[in-house]
């Protein structure tokens, strides 16, 4: 289990880089705007931990989207 966490929260991030490019902000700007630590958003943006229900809306608001968007991705909990 702790396997399939660790590369949910790898896939998470890459949806969150996927996010942030489609809608052209930096780590600065969805730190800076979302009132968040930059180093959490690396974090979460090279995998390291899961996100809380906070960092996510702090990352959203940031990113000016619904918190949903970052979820909107697959993974295959069978295949991982």
């Amino acid at each position: 289990m702790k396997e399939i966490r660790k590369k949910y929260f790898i896939a998470f991030g890459q949806n969150l880089q996927r996010v942030m490019e489609k809608n052209n902000k930096d780590v600065m700007t969805v730190a800076s705007v979302g009132k968040i630590e930059l180093k959490q958003v690396y974090r979460v943006l090279n995998g390291e931990h899961g996100a809380s229900l906070g960092t996510i809306i702090s990352i959203a608001k940031g990113l000016d989207i619904e918190p949903k968007e970052l979820f909107d991705f697959k993974f295959d909990l069978e295949k991982e």
